[in-house]
């Protein structure tokens, strides 16, 4: 045995997982078991003191403990009946004497659901429902914590809890014509917060004497059907409102009903039909700040308005309630109107902080309230990254706290922040992605941290990060790392033909072969603002590719111009033209990896889901000569039938736009499809992006004798999941990818 020989089999001997005792990665392990999947730690809500907090077993009891001492543990016994036992969400009043419990949930969009809500108070041990009438949708306590408003077939309705006396506030909701207190449909998939459950379009005045709401006139708004095949003689059809690009949206305005008076006020003054209306706020003053945001969403206004201010038209017999500007806020592309928290108003200070990209990054500035003040506006964040949460304001201290990217827009950074202006303080220094939810008094906050090779690690840590009690390190999934021989997710970096340059990743088998040339699966997404290139631990799609790696293939993904985390111009150089740019930048990526030594260029694949499936749908056509494979989930194939927030923001009309719509549409380019290596899936009750989008895309393809490969899934939403869709869907994409790549 020559030594060169020795030494190769000595390397195998100690390799850390032997090839021999490696265990094979399975669909079921991935989609069925989760077996790979991280926990986040325990479930829990911090109480008003900053030191206990409250978590839920899965008997329905409740365990306060103290972030100071592991031992302490009050066990709060509801007896509750086993209808509410089994409550999924609770959240406390404000004085922390009452519960709310959610039951019985059904989803009806992306981020609404129904459900039956009942209020648990913790000192008579009396429970009381919300509603005896059917389920409801969003149920908030008052400040007081001695009503809840709710909403039901479309009408927004106030219990008292003492006399469990209801007052109905409005009695005009209609499905699909007016819905009070709740967003549309529009509203709720594109204005709903990413660091929030979704759109909040009811909201309590902080003294609890007023409630603010919008309310949506849908009457004109086209509506969409949607087919369900439920074993019935005939399939059931429904519909619901959504408005797609050039389309009338809801005409929505903003009403103020005062609770103690029980009467309505009236409604806001300064919108115009075509307006949207993202947000609602109250400032510490009781006074009620409407965001005015226009068609075209490259002017975001938010306007004041004072309860005293309503006023009588004789002549309309309506009461109305002026506004003045606040703040305008312009950008040529669009305004990021996506955090909850891009607006926080100052109890003990006559300002308000406001996130905005107006510098070229995402940052959080102070802003005083009086618009004639001389005062300048100041950063309280600065320098080229970007803020990417912010997470409250300590006021006593003079501190915020917010999450940047940094050190590189790969990772997730906690910072402490000035409200006087002065440096910002890092509070996780490793790299990777931190994340942290904090107690009300910011003492203390529960850490997250992962990187791209190392399940997250959950803490509790005080403010200085400090560690007080570590809730999971994920040992399970280390050890399954090992047992399965997972290999490292490595990033690269490279160049586009003017010099940007684009961050990816890849996995690759842990020993290459130097005799063989190797597959490349391209898993993609690219949409605005978006990252799948970034430093933190995938324990969903990430066992799935480590499957793939153990058959032989090396799986990467590239963030393309448009994405996020790298300042405003980056990510709206695409405006105008979805899809170009983007497009150019994954067949740039394919040919940079293609052309290393140990790749296979004639073997190169991509897919997708959703704006995922759109790009890998346009790089398969106009990268025909550079892609083999392509497998679209759920994608659009032409802007103009997606929805008006979404795509008018990116891409405006397509009066204003033609040549952009026409030029980035899939089913223009059907005739580019090279082979029989095209699978595209769908959801045939996709609300969001419709079957429609397949359908089409597969009448393009049929008009030009293009060979393709369709999986539909009956009765499921953009998802594709539940009653084993989502194995099956991977199942199929599996078997593509081993036969076409």
């Amino acid at each position: 045995m020559t030594t060169s020989v020795f030494r190769f089999f000595l390397c195998l001997l100690f390799l850390p997982f032997s090839l021999n005792a490696q265990k094979n990665i399975t669909i079921e392990d991935c989609f069925s078991f989760f077996k790979f999947y991280p926990q986040s730690g325990a479930n829990f809500q911090y109480l008003k003191d900053g030191v206990h907090y409250v978590e839920a077993d899965r008997d329905g009891e409740l365990h306060i403990r103290d972030v100071r001492n592991e031992q302490f543990d009050s066990t709060i016994v509801l007896n509750l009946p086993e209808a509410v036992a089994g409550f999924d969400q609770f959240e406390f009043s404000e004085d922390e004497t009452c519960l709310l419990l959610r039951t019985d949930t059904e989803p009806v969009y992306r981020h609404s659901v129904l459900a039956n809500y009942y209020v648990y108070d913790l000192k008579s041990r009396k429970l009381l429902p919300v509603s005896e009438k059917g389920k409801q949708q969003f149920v908030a306590f008052s400040p007081d914590g001695g009503k809840v408003a709710f909403v039901q077939n479309n009408n927004l309705y106030v219990k008292n809890i003492s006399d469990e006396q209801t007052a109905q506030i409005t009695y005009d909701g209609e499905t699909n014509k007016i819905i009070n207190g709740l967003p549309d449909w529009v509203y709720e998939e594109e204005f709903s917060p990413v660091d929030g459950d979704g759109m909040i379009a009811t909201r309590w005045s902080p003294d609890g004497s007023k409630l603010a709401y919008i309310r949506f006139d849908e009457s004109a708004v086209p509506e969409m059907g949607l087919t369900w095949y439920e074993g019935g003689m005939y399939p059931r059809r429904s519909k619901f409102k959504y408005p797609k690009v050039g389309q009338t949206n809801a005409k929505v305005s903003v009403h103020l009903y005062d609770w103690v008076q029980h009467k309505m006020l009236g409604s806001l003054m300064g919108l115009e039909p075509d307006d949207y209306c993202p947000r609602i706020h109250w400032t510490p003053d009781n006074e009620l700040v409407m965001s005015r945001l226009n068609r075209r969403q490259d002017t975001l206004d938010l306007l004041l308005a004072k309860p005293e201010w309503a006023i009588y038209d004789l002549e309309d017999k309506t009461r109305w309630i002026p506004t003045q500007l606040l703040l305008e806020e312009t950008d040529q592309a669009y305004v990021d109107v996506e955090s909850e928290n891009k607006l926080v108003f100052l109890e003990n200070s006559p300002h308000y902080l406001w996130m905005s990209e107006r510098n070229g990054w995402n940052h959080i500035f102070r802003i005083p309230m009086d618009r004639k003040s001389t005062e300048e506006a100041i950063d309280l964040t600065r320098g080229n990254f970007d803020v990417t949460s912010f997470y409250g304001v300590d006021e006593a201290k003079g501190k915020f706290y917010f999450q940047a990217a940094t050190p590189t827009p790969l990772d997730r950074q906690i910072w402490e922040g000035d409200l006087n202006g002065g440096d910002a303080r890092l509070l996780t220094p490793p790299s990777g992605t931190h994340t942290a939810d904090f107690s009300p008094t910011f003492d203390y906050f529960t850490h997250t941290w992962s990187n791209a090779n190392t399940p997250p690690v959950v803490a509790i840590c005080d403010r200085n990060d400090d560690t007080l009690r570590v809730l999971t390190k994920n040992e399970r999934v280390r050890k399954l790392r090992q047992e399965y021989a997972f290999v490292q997710k490595e990033f690269f970096q490279f160049p586009l033909a003017d010099g940007t340059l684009l961050s990816g990743w890849m996995m690759r088998p842990a020993v290459l072969d130097t005799l063989k040339k190797y597959p490349i699966l391209f898993d993609i997404y690219g949409g605005p603002g978006s990252q799948t290139v970034q430093n933190q631990y995938d324990g969903y799609m990430g066992a799935w590719h480590q499957m793939l790696v153990q058959k032989g293939y090396v799986v990467a993904s590239v963030d393309n111009r448009g994405t996020g985390a790298r300042g405003r111009d980056f990510k709206k150089c695409t405006q105008l033209q979805l899809g170009k740019y983007e497009t150019e930048d994954q067949i740039a990526a394919a040919r940079y990896l293609g052309a290393q030594p140990w790749a296979d260029p004639n073997r190169l694949g991509i897919w997708g889901w959703s704006f995922g499936g759109y790009l890998s749908t346009s790089c398969i056509l106009k990268g025909a000569d550079v892609f083999k494979m392509a497998m679209a989930v759920a994608p659009v194939t032409n802007w103009k039938w997606y929805d008006t927030a979404y795509t008018e923001r990116y891409m405006h009309t397509t009066a204003d736009n033609a040549a952009g719509y026409e030029e980035n549409a899939p089913v223009n380019f059907a005739k580019l499809l090279r082979g029989d290596n095209y699978l595209i899936c769908h959801g045939m009750a996709d609300d969001n992006v419709h079957w429609q989008q397949a359908v089409e895309m597969i009448d393009a393809l049929v008009k030009a004798n293009k060979p393709f490969e369709t999986y539909y899934y009956p009765n499921r939403n953009h998802g594709i999941y539940g009653d084993n869709a989502t194995r099956h869907l991977f199942t199929k994409l599996t078997n593509f990818v081993l036969e076409k790549l």
